[in-house]
């Protein structure tokens, strides 16, 4: 399972090398094949909507794909198959779904909001409930997710809000903006590159390893304020959306490479949690303001006192100094192990910042016992921040 991890991520990479201002897009892509969700692109022709959904689907060799771009005037024949002329004669209303929509693990609908009331029930089911009814028995398809693509958000009045709530992920795209970036896709710039692979069976394995993500309490937590500052809002997701909104958490873990959901990947959410687009500004803003790591904000909090304390004795050399130092270093110890039996999760994070404050600890009572030449000037003795946020001394 480790190779497939790492070959996730060489697929991730590989796909922004070869689309470039597409990140957001192609982390989410993957994301909804390994949480079975629906994503659905907005954006003007031309951004690459379809090209990133075939790519995805070479990708994932043995899977069975299926394109359409919809039109008003779209029948149920093209998407679901022409009626079987043989069943008919015997009375059978019964529709032949090979090669077609019922029978796709992957399926990309270009332009999805011109569907047309003829094919949308049909539509919804199978796109929900994974179900065809075809002479009248539901069929369970193998479908894993649909992709849509539209140039604009429905209209209100279409009836087609059922439609789009059925896109648990919903992402915004543009025309390449960076200059530099646009010249090298104009060029060719990793279009030829040979694509990293995975057969269906490694995709298979990596959505139960997906499943086995753990969600901690404080995830569950934070998404129940969440809702609640929605609905004091004016934004009602339903049940159903935020239920599905687990698995996004899972698979961007995954990802990630880990094992455990943290309270910032809910960020991801603010492509989820809204129903309609003007609610979108709104939903983002009260999603990121509960989504910033409590775990994260207490550790960064206990490194600044950390910092200070252990100046303290630079500026103090007294041995009464170094003993309230110590004692203050030793409650920052105590609360830092509380803080790791309530958030087990987070155990490397709270370990690095434990181990700095013992040194520190150590230190101060090393000066107690002998003390420390803190004029001398071969020693910098003063604290800086490493690339993890921890403080430690030069």
């Amino acid at each position: 399972m480790p190779n497939n991890f790492s070959k996730l991520k060489e697929i991730k990479n590989a796909l922004n090398a070869k689309f470039f201002e597409r990140e957001n897009v192609v982390e989410a892509i993957l994301i909804a094949i390994l949480s079975r969700q629906h994503m659905l692109m907005i954006g003007p022709a031309g951004t690459a909507k379809s090209a990133l959904s075939v790519e995805l689907a070479n990708i994932v060799q043995g899977t069975q794909y299926f394109q359409w771009l919809l039109t008003r005037f779209s029948t149920p024949e093209e998407l679901f198959g022409p009626l079987s002329l043989k069943d008919l004669e015997l009375g059978v209303y019964k529709r032949n779904t090979a090669s077609k929509m019922p029978e796709a693990n992957l399926v990309f609908l270009d332009e999805i909001f011109k569907a047309n009331s003829a094919i949308l029930n049909s539509l919804l089911t199978l796109i929900n409930e994974r179900h065809f009814y075809n002479s009248g028995s539901p069929v369970r398809v193998p479908l894993i997710s649909v992709i849509g693509a539209s140039n604009e958000y429905p209209e209100e009045g279409e009836g087609l809000e059922a439609l789009f709530d059925r896109f648990l992920l919903r992402f915004e795209m543009d025309y390449i903006a960076d200059e530099t970036n646009f010249v090298s896709m104009m060029k060719g710039a990793g279009q030829y590159a040979q694509m990293p692979s995975m057969t269906m069976d490694e995709l298979v394995q990596l959505q139960f390893s997906m499943d086995m993500v753990a969600i901690p309490d404080e995830v569950y937590e934070t998404l129940s304020k969440i809702r609640n500052e929605l609905r004091d809002e004016g934004i009602r997701p339903s049940d159903r959306r935020f239920k599905q909104s687990l698995s996004v958490l899972q698979a961007k873990a995954l990802i990630d490479q880990r094992q455990v959901v943290k309270v910032d990947d809910i960020v991801f959410l603010e492509n989820a949690l809204w129903e309609n687009v003007d609610q979108k500004d709104a939903a983002s803003f009260i999603i990121r303001s509960h989504a910033q790591d409590v775990v994260t904000r207490t550790l960064d909090s206990m490194q600044i006192e950390a910092k200070e304390v252990f100046n303290s004795i630079l500026r103090d050399h007294s041995t009464d100094a170094a003993m309230e130092a110590s004692q203050k270093m030793k409650a920052l110890v105590a609360d830092l192990n509380q803080l790791k039996i309530h958030n087990q999760s987070r155990d490397a994070d709270i370990d690095a910042l434990l181990y700095k404050v013992n040194s520190m600890l150590q230190e101060i009572i090393d000066s107690i016992i002998e003390p420390m030449d803190f004029d001398a000037p071969h020693e910098k003795k003063i604290m800086e921040r490493d690339s993890y946020g921890i403080y430690f001394k030069m």
